[in-house]
């Protein structure tokens, strides 16, 4: 695993700023992913727990909102949503028009998914990807029509290198076009190989233009493997975004990774911090880094997760799992 540089050293609280890559705007170091909250279904673990029964619009509409209060209220500045988060999109901009003081928050989504899923939580099918440019041209319209001026970042959602994405003229001659009206576009990447989709990506351009600025990969304790395409990212002035720093539960007090008997749960314990604050303290010690997301499904969850700027990433057991294993299991996963 990598080992912390000097960031491991720094304490403070989610009011610490750092810059969405070389040019972007200030964003706290932990941001609040919405993927587990905006929708009745996820792959999160532990969700009949976290979330009850009652999962009807309202209902989640309202953890939302208190979500957001409290994660503002604690410095946090970055919001990181989608258009296949069922209402997460919605929930956030009705959040933004009825909260006074939060000019400041920096949001992030992205396009290339539709929810599907109807809302309930049976569905056989939850979210359908299509990377077409009639669905980015018909994403960002609905997107930009929800968050207005907030939006900052429009992210090709999980972008692989077998999607031809990155081979579509049409597609990319679209992304240009916003680029090029000020738009700052990146990719979130997904599987065993997200390092090759990173760096055939950084070698995107469009006469000229470098047209992604930004990547969104899964990084954490058991499952390490994008981090030198992430450096490399970072150095050509990217902003990276850690998502699933708790690899959807598993690192956390009640996941198979994190509990008291496992090598993260005691080394948490020695560390007199949570495992999730562990992990995440792990994904900020990397110097790549911009920020992280928490994708906290509570309130409780968030304060935990945002302990990570108190922790010190030290002693951090080896516990990677093959790459293809990792994701082999985490497509087993259930909606629920």
């Amino acid at each position: 695993m990598p080992k912390p540089d000097d960031r491991s050293a720094r304490r403070g609280t989610s009011r610490d700023l750092t810059t969405l890559g070389r040019d972007g705007p200030p964003v706290s170091r932990i941001g609040l992913g919405l993927a587990a909250i905006g929708r009745p279904a996820y792959i999160t673990t532990n969700r009949a727990a976290d979330l009850g029964v009652d999962r009807s619009v309202g209902t989640l509409r309202h953890l939302t909102w208190r979500l957001l209060d409290a994660a503002h209220a604690a410095g946090v500045r970055y919001i990181d949503v989608a258009r296949s988060y069922g209402s997460a999109e919605a929930f956030l901009s009705g959040w933004l028009a009825s909260r006074s003081g939060v000019d400041d928050v920096v949001v992030g989504s992205k396009w290339g998914y539709t929810y599907v899923g109807g809302w309930d939580m049976a569905a056989p099918v939850q979210e359908v990807k299509d990377l077409s440019p009639a669905t980015f041209e018909r994403q960002y319209a609905e997107t930009r029509a929800l968050l207005g001026g907030h939006l900052c970042l429009y992210q090709v959602h999980s972008l692989t290198i077998e999607s031809g994405a990155m081979e579509d003229p049409p597609l990319l001659t679209a992304l240009a076009r916003r680029r090029r009206e000020g738009l700052v576009l990146g990719i979130t990447t997904t599987g065993p190989r997200q390092a090759d989709t990173i760096r055939r990506a950084l070698k995107v351009r469009v006469d000229g233009l470098q047209l992604f600025s930004s990547v969104q990969a899964t990084w954490n304790l058991l499952e390490p493997s994008a981090g030198p395409a992430l450096g490399e990212a970072a150095a050509a002035g990217w902003a990276v975004i850690v998502k699933e720093a708790v690899a959807n539960g598993r690192l956390t007090p009640v996941g198979d990774a994190g509990g008291d008997d496992t090598p993260l749960g005691m080394a948490a314990l020695s560390a007199g911090a949570t495992p999730d604050a562990l992990a995440i303290a792990a994904a900020l010690a990397q110097p790549w880094v911009s920020l992280a997301l928490s994708g906290a499904a509570g309130i409780d969850q968030l304060r935990s997760n945002l302990r990570a700027l108190e922790v010190d990433a030290v002693d951090i057991p080896d516990i990677a799992e093959p790459a293809e294993e990792y994701w082999a299991a985490r497509s087993a996963r259930p909606w629920t």
